[in-house]
């Protein structure tokens, strides 16, 4: 479903958010969350995916729910979403721990290299490369506890 859509039918005539609210905060189910902006949520192909074609998302790919916001890097593309929250601004918003705040930024678009703020772009390139082996051996694990309970 697109993200409009959801925000249009359901979030304004049921939740009723916050007159003015700019930001939404996204949670999963482990605790990371995320923040962006409600106007690049509203663009065409920003999605909550349940599924992919046909079938499941599966627990890889973010099931029950996650965002799908093509025009943002990864780390905006909540998996496993809990909570959607909308917010009038990012003030009292933290990046979750182990990440600092200035490796979040407030919009994240990959056409404009927004990989963080305060710092160039490329030096949060060699941060994220070195990240990168720990986060996938994090998730591996998370499978395997995940198929292992099942």
């Amino acid at each position: 479903m697109r993200f409009s859509d959801f925000y249009h039918r359901l979030v304004v005539p049921l939740a009723q958010p916050l007159d003015g609210a700019t930001f939404v905060v996204f949670r999963a189910q482990d605790g990371y969350a995320c923040c962006m902006r409600l106007c690049d949520l509203l663009a065409d192909d920003v999605l909550l995916a349940d599924g992919i074609g046909d079938g499941g998302l599966g627990i890889e790919h973010g099931a029950p729910l996650r965002l799908v916001a093509p025009a943002h890097y990864g780390y905006k593309n909540v998996k496993h979403l809990a909570a959607i929250e909308f917010w009038k601004d990012r003030r009292n918003y933290r990046f979750p721990f182990p990440y600092p705040d200035l490796m979040d930024h407030p919009r994240g678009r990959v056409a404009f290299e927004e990989r963080a703020r305060y710092v160039p772009a490329w030096l949060i390139r060699i941060v994220y490369r070195a990240l990168m082996p720990g986060a996938r051996r994090k998730m591996r694990k998370a499978l395997e506890h995940y198929r292992d309970g099942l």
